[in-house]
């Protein structure tokens, strides 16, 4: 496969820089064993990572020529900002520096909404009782995606008449909804720091050290600065507070997730990614997750039929990208 052939493919989130080519003539375009991660404060700017990738993997001069780059922040026309970095990316000065004829700059999440029609049986695992019955080519669909990792994303894959749009949002951006007393005293907790409280300020890595920080400070102690590796790890361990600052983080992950089904209309099955979920999948499967995604009052019925799922795939972003590689590369055939 020549390097004209080839997709620059990159997935970029406020911690970690991933790239990977793509074959976009193939069914399974993105080649796995060319995936490789950096840290984007390593970098100034998405151009000079990308070419350290180029230059690291030999592909420099092979004559790749388009690129196919998500970002975790809104892309308002041909520039994007990180949310939780802040890198600043420009379309077109990116091409012209890579020396490319195309980029196509997209919503880290409309990516991860382009890998849902790829992924396989392996890739996923279900919480709660209701199966997905995967479709080679679905015809009609509507599925809802979301997932903490640095911040929170949200998006959505909606297929109609076989053409898939994927939709870009900040979805987790959105106020956060109480829906207990204890989640009450957290949101005044976190009002205070903060101001307006979303919910990326709960569902995220740091959100659960702000959880864990609230439920401490409730109880009149100061736990000092914690990771979320170091309160996932207690939580192992059987202490209690950070045992429970799980919970609450799975059941408002839970609520929140039912929430953009019926916002959205996505019956077909909301998928659960970010580099959270594979970590706190035993959490998710037993915690309260599934019993407050169901919980919405007269819709409880119908939630009850809707599959959540958590998305294993190591390079989920990336499967999306390839994905609208390939889209591209069908739409550019001569009619």
């Amino acid at each position: 496969m020549s390097g004209e052939s080839r997709v620059l493919l990159a997935d970029i989130g406020g911690t970690n820089a991933r790239f990977a080519l793509a074959d976009p003539a193939s069914n399974t375009p993105l080649l796995a064993d060319s995936v490789q991660a950096f840290a984007v404060a390593d970098f100034p700017s998405l151009a000079e990572a990308a070419r350290h990738y180029l230059h690291e993997t030999g592909e420099q001069e092979t004559g790749i020529r388009h690129g196919v780059f998500a970002v975790a922040g809104r892309v308002d026309g041909d520039e994007a900002r990180i949310t939780n970095h802040p890198w600043v990316i420009s379309r077109p000065r990116t091409q012209a520096q890579l020396g490319f004829e195309r980029v196509t700059l997209i919503n880290d999440f409309a990516a991860q909404a382009m890998a849902i029609p790829l992924l396989q049986p392996g890739d996923i695992a279900q919480i709660g009782g209701v199966p997905w019955i995967r479709e080679e080519s679905p015809r009609h669909r509507t599925y809802a995606i979301l997932g903490p990792g640095t911040g929170l994303g949200v998006g959505a894959l909606v297929i109609r008449d076989g053409r898939q749009y994927p939709l870009e949002t900040e979805g987790g951006h959105v106020s956060f909804p109480p829906g207990t007393p204890e989640e009450l005293a957290i949101l005044d907790r976190l009002s205070a720091q903060f101001g307006r409280v979303s919910n990326e300020r709960l569902i995220c890595g740091p959100g659960l050290v702000n959880i864990h920080r609230a439920l401490s400070e409730l109880a009149g102690e100061d736990p000092g600065p914690l990771q979320p590796a170091d309160i996932t790890a207690r939580a192992q361990a059987g202490d209690p507070r950070c045992m429970r600052a799980v919970d609450v983080f799975c059941a408002v992950f839970g609520a929140i997730s039912g929430d953009l089904v019926l916002t959205l209309g996505a019956w077909d099955g909301v998928f659960l990614t970010g580099g959270l979920v594979p970590k706190m999948l035993d959490a998710l499967q037993h915690s309260g997750f599934r019993q407050r995604f169901e919980h919405k009052g007269r819709f409880s019925p119908t939630m009850a039929r809707v599959p959540s799922l958590a998305v294993l795939h190591p390079h989920a972003g990336l499967l999306g990208t390839a994905a609208i590689a390939r889209q591209e590369a069908l739409e550019a055939q001569p009619a």
